[in-house]
């Protein structure tokens, strides 16, 4: 891998995303808006005290998911992704780009996201608040690498968008959100112990609680191992040509 390639990759994807108002929007305000739907839906109950902070693993974690395999599909469709992989560019600095680029973005998205559920939205959080900011982190970056991943698989936009059913929906089903996953039947707990999106949200409640440490550590290790897993995986079937 090449890291002045790298960074002239991940330079050119963030002025893209500079130009582009609505993704901008989708990538900053979209996940504030739906906490704070949340939030406003269970006003003067603690029933937000208790899903906000799955709330901010899973929503940052689909929005950089949608952004990043829909952006790099249209690049791919443009034919630039193609134009690319005939210069001396390499799979590793192209992919390794784009996820540093996404990335960059994943942070400011999650700083936003986790300072409005604090400050505007009243979320209670026992643990230190600059963990809760790099749990969300970790999981926006988990959304990006498995977006990554599907537009390395997917021809369009649209099945892409289909990839969700797959990556997305049984990971928000089985990782504790509608119920805790001790709770779950055993071969469904045994499902979810495989799902990264499960230990997402067992990081971020474990700061809410104000758990030890290595509560909140054990389960991000987890989410950042499969996150540079999906990303190598999607470096290693990223396509030459467009079909």
């Amino acid at each position: 891998m090449n890291v002045t390639r790298t960074f002239a990759t991940s330079g050119r994807v963030l002025r893209q995303l500079g130009h582009d108002p609505r993704s901008i929007v989708l990538l900053l305000v979209a996940p504030s808006l739906l906490v704070g739907l949340f939030a406003w839906l269970f006003t003067d109950t603690d029933v937000f005290d208790g899903i906000g902070p799955a709330i901010l693993a899973l929503f940052p974690f689909v929005v950089m998911f949608l952004i990043t395999s829909v952006t790099t599909l249209r690049e791919r469709r443009s034919g630039t992704l193609e134009r690319l992989l005939a210069t001396p560019i390499g799979r590793f600095d192209l992919i390794f780009g784009y996820a540093f680029a996404f990335g960059l973005a994943a942070v400011v998205q999650a700083f936003v996201t986790v300072l409005f559920a604090v400050y505007v939205c009243g979320l209670d959080v026992q643990g230190p608040l600059w963990q809760l900011g790099v749990v969300a982190v970790v999981d926006a970056l988990l959304g990006t690498a498995l977006g990554l991943l599907a537009s390395a698989f997917a021809r369009t936009e649209f099945q892409a968008v289909q990839f969700m059913p797959v990556l997305v929906f049984p990971q928000i089903i089985l990782g504790g959100l509608f119920m805790p996953r001790d709770r779950m039947p055993d071969v469904l707990y045994a499902i979810s112990d495989w799902l990264p999106l499960s230990h997402a949200i067992d990081a971020v409640n474990a700061v809410a609680a104000g758990d030890e440490a290595w509560e909140v550590y054990r389960p991000l290790l987890i989410v950042a191992a499969f996150t540079v897993g999906a990303v190598l995986l999607a470096s290693l079937t990223l396509r030459r040509r467009t079909p």
